[in-house]
């Protein structure tokens, strides 16, 4: 419930950085990472921001936009940090003003590689 949390939050951020934009562009994905785990991103084409001047990008109650341009409380990004870290992972970004954001996370996994199949129901052609 608690990642459910997180990565809930990373997409209301998304959502409401590309509201400004004409065509909004939000992906969401994992890879594998080479040091074992997974990486996730949520990648979008919103406002962005100024990375270096985000120090307090994981503060609570830290904004990185005027809260007269963007609605919000500064909570979101310290609690998705906080509940990823709780999980063993790790949270940063890549971003620019005015050329979009990309979160990324990391979380462990120590299980067996699932099988990449999909159940027969999921194959079914959808009516035209």
């Amino acid at each position: 419930m608690l990642l459910a949390q997180a990565l809930g939050n990373l997409l209301g951020n998304s959502v409401k950085y590309t509201r400004p934009r004409d065509l909004a562009r939000i992906e969401v994905g994992w890879k594998v990472s080479p040091v074992g785990g997974r990486t996730f991103y949520i990648a979008d084409n919103g406002v962005g921001f100024d990375l270096e001047k985000a120090h307090n990008l994981f503060v609570m109650f830290q904004r990185q936009h005027h809260s007269m341009d963007f609605e919000g409380t500064g909570t979101g990004l310290a609690l998705s940090q906080r509940i990823i870290e709780r999980h063993g992972g790790r949270i940063w970004s890549e971003t620019a003003p005015g050329e979009g954001c990309t979160f990324y996370f990391t979380l462990p996994f120590d299980g067996m590689e699932p099988e990449m199949a999909f159940p027969e129901s999921s194959l079914a052609e959808l009516p035209a």
